[in-house]
């Protein structure tokens, strides 16, 4: 059988759907992913089959712009939402025709779309096939989106003779059932595999150190968290304190973090690419931004976070995290010198570091995901709907 991957947005789709794909195609059936230009080198990377089907920059935009406040309300919120929904509802509809004609040459029996690629229910609606709903975005209550993206498709719902957005004959979601909303839909639950890019590894990479902590510090790839500065200061915060620090950053960003530590920068800290899914384990803290990717790998490695999202999408997921004990939150919104910026990330990892209640809740949540279906697991009930 054919199954057609559809995911949109950023890198984190690609990363989130990689492991089912990876068990549909070790099933014996044909896999084919179908994104926009920029993705490519993902899919490349996780070894996925792909075709890319638009040329332009993928307007991720509606995942990745800044929250207008730190403190706005339900309503502002609501708001932002209906407009992530059509922003995504945009991107659905430029998709489609390209899509349409992809399956002309490539007929699928079964679609997989992300949790906001409305274009998966569109092409599944007008080929009279089931298509499957796959969460990669923890955290974020899809409702409101919804709603927006409904009324964006208005005029494509219409030629297909639907009142609403098409139903998924099946919705997969990745998540430790603590951390799901009371109201979410309901959802066959998947176990987390992380998936990222590969390359030799070296010993310190998975091997935790001995006799010191270890904090990794995540920087430079969607977001960039920390100024050269402001990372120097918490380095030297950190490693004065007998910490471990990893700090996983891109080669321009790494370049400018290294000069700016210098030569005599404190021993045991380490700058450059790093592969999450093999030091998240060896790590007692990760700081970061709250990306979907790295937020749900360090759950299934089991260590507290530090999070100091940008966004609303990564804000969910921090209040979600910070909610169940696991992690703590650092807002942005307020105007900080570099040198306080460092200073209130040193204080929020001495107070993980202070509580062991926080690697308790990091660890429980690490064993709540790990008793999810595999999935592989999921790979014959798709078969089914495939068939039916």
């Amino acid at each position: 059988m054919k199954f057609l991957f559809t995911p949109v947005g950023s890198q984190v789709t690609i990363y989130a759907v990689a492991p089912l794909a990876t068990a549909v195609r070790n099933a014996g059936h044909e896999v084919l992913l179908a994104a926009n230009e920029p993705l490519m080198e993902f899919a490349e990377a996780v070894h996925i089959p792909a075709v890319s089907i638009m040329a332009e920059p993928t307007r991720h935009f509606v995942m990745n712009g800044p929250t207008k406040n730190a403190r706005q309300g339900p309503e502002d919120l609501r708001e932002e939402m209906l407009g992530m929904g059509r922003g995504f509802a945009t991107m659905a509809s430029a998709a489609l025709g390209a899509l349409l004609n992809l399956a002309e040459d490539w007929p699928p029996d079964l679609i997989v779309g992300g949790q906001m690629g409305y274009a998966a229910g569109l092409l599944a609606a007008h080929l009279k096939i089931p298509y499957v709903r796959h969460s990669e975005y923890l955290g974020l209550p899809p409702a409101d989106i919804d709603r927006g993206a409904e009324e964006g498709l208005r005029p494509e719902l219409r030629h297909l003779g639907l009142a609403a957005l098409p139903r998924p004959a099946l919705f997969i979601e990745a998540c430790p059932p603590s951390l799901r909303p009371p109201d979410a839909p309901d959802a066959q639950p998947m176990r987390w595999i992380p998936s990222n890019p590969q390359r030799r590894l070296e010993r310190w990479m998975y091997t935790r150190p001995k006799g010191r902590r270890r904090v990794l510090i995540t920087s430079g790839g969607h977001f960039r968290m920390l100024s050269a500065r402001s990372l120097r200061r918490l380095v030297e915060e950190l490693a004065g304190e007998g910490t471990e620090v990893l700090v996983a950053a891109p080669g321009k960003v790494a370049e400018e973090f290294r000069a700016e530590l210098g030569t005599s920068a404190v021993d045991g800290v380490r700058i450059g690419w790093m592969p999450l899914d093999v030091v998240a384990p060896t790590c007692d803290l990760v700081v970061s931004h709250g990306g979907a990717t790295t937020a749900m790998t360090v759950i299934a490695a089991g260590a507290p976070q530090l999070i100091f999202p940008p966004n609303t999408h990564t804000k969910a997921i921090a209040q979600a995290l910070t909610g169940f004990g696991a992690a703590r939150t650092v807002m942005p919104g307020q105007q900080r010198s570099d040198d306080e910026i460092a200073e209130v990330f040193a204080a929020g990892c001495r107070e993980i570091f202070s509580e062991p209640l926080y690697a308790q809740r990091a660890r429980a949540l690490a064993g709540e995901n790990a008793e999810l279906p595999a999935p592989s697991e999921l790979v014959r009930r798709m078969e089914v709907l495939a068939t039916a």
